[in-house]
């Protein structure tokens, strides 16, 4: 089963058109079709999880077309690091996720060599050290309206 990131990220791509912009070549790779090409019955198959969720989210619908916008507006490189992270994010524990919550949230209020010191230092602490600086440094509660 998707995870909700997971279907956010596809309805990302979904509604930002990208899989019509696919290039011949990667059609090519994978055996399938442009967007073009695919049956009716194809593209619905494609487009239903991101429906389901527009119907049934209605206080999620701007985020989902900013997310689809951004998508848009990525490089390919930068679409395919979002890839690598949300697979990345999928195969992680919830105490793996709640450490990169927490560090991502403190992470992001320091300057760039700031950042780096901290990335050396966390590469550094053994897991009891990481489990005190995550309680020491709890990333804020998140809203369940978001799901990830």
């Amino acid at each position: 089963m998707m995870s909700r990131f997971t279907k956010a990220a596809l309805a990302a791509a979904l509604l930002s058109g990208t899989a019509a912009g696919c290039p011949a070549s990667h059609a090519s790779e994978t055996g399938l079709p442009q967007w073009e090409q695919l049956s009716e019955a194809q593209r619905a198959t494609l487009i239903a999880p991101v429906r389901e969720r527009w119907n049934a989210e209605p206080g999620q619908r701007e985020a989902m077309l900013e997310r689809a916008r951004r998508w848009q507006q990525m490089t390919p490189d930068e679409r395919q690091h979002a890839r690598r992270g949300v697979k990345r994010w999928s195969h992680m524990s919830d105490e793996q996720r709640e450490e990169a919550r927490a560090l991502y949230h403190h992470m992001r209020t320091l300057e760039p060599d700031a950042r780096e010191a901290m990335k050396a230092k966390w590469r550094g602490m053994d897991a009891a050290e990481r489990e005190a600086w995550v309680e020491a440094h709890p990333a804020p509660h998140r809203s369940r309206e978001r799901g990830d």
